[in-house]
């Protein structure tokens, strides 16, 4: 088992409190119905984000995009149409910073800068890092929501089949699936997220929304 595609136990300690994982009568869709949850992280850009929510639609499914509020602020159409469409947007700092490389003072004082872009309870720490005083702090005012799979689309020793294979190893009921509508990911990512929709479909998933 990857540690880095399914965060084991011991990661999952570090931040109490965090939605890794939903399993109670939520993750169910008409009765027994397993969902997963489709996240994206570190857009929006005009380059991909356009792209994963025409395929968002032609599926019919509702998603979560925790934005780079720095990317928001530059491109405030696509924060709008992200909304418009119906899906849910969560906080990923202002910078994307790492919170276990910065005072969580400083950090802290980014998560409220990009807060006043994107206005959401919602929140998931770039690179899935943050401090225990970070997340103590933060869990006063979002839901921080982490993760079950990571489908490593960013990586680019991989391909768009072994980002499949992630999914089709990983994805459990309940599974909250990071995906990435940025341009490091692009090149997987266009042939990786539909594939990995259908097949989420054939295995009887449906897509709940966060």
């Amino acid at each position: 088992m990857g540690w880095i595609e399914r965060p084991p136990r011991f990661f999952r300690w570090l931040v109490p409190g965090g939605i890794f994982r939903i399993t109670d009568d939520s993750s169910r869709a008409g009765g027994d119905a397993p969902v997963v949850y489709l996240t994206f992280d570190d857009g929006p850009i005009p380059e991909v984000t356009p792209w994963v929510l025409d395929t968002l639609d032609r599926y019919g499914i509702k998603a979560t995009f925790f934005m780079v509020a720095d990317n928001a602020r530059r491109y405030p159409d696509l924060l709008e149409e992200v909304r418009r469409r119906g899906h849910r947007v969560g906080n990923h700092t202002f910078h994307h910073l790492q919170g276990a490389r910065v005072t969580t003072r400083r950090y802290l004082r980014d998560v409220a800068e990009a807060d006043r872009i994107l206005h959401t309870p919602l929140f998931r720490p770039p690179h899935g890092w943050l401090r225990p005083r970070q997340a103590r702090a933060l869990r006063r005012r979002y839901r921080i929501v982490m993760y079950d799979l990571v489908t490593r689309d960013y990586c680019r020793s991989l391909d768009a089949r072994r980002v499949l294979d992630n999914v089709r190893r990983y994805a459990r009921p309940g599974a909250v699936i990071v995906f990435h509508d940025s341009l490091k990911s692009r090149d997987r990512l266009t042939e990786a997220l539909p594939a990995a929709i259908e097949w989420l479909q054939a295995e009887g998933y449906g897509f709940g929304l966060l």
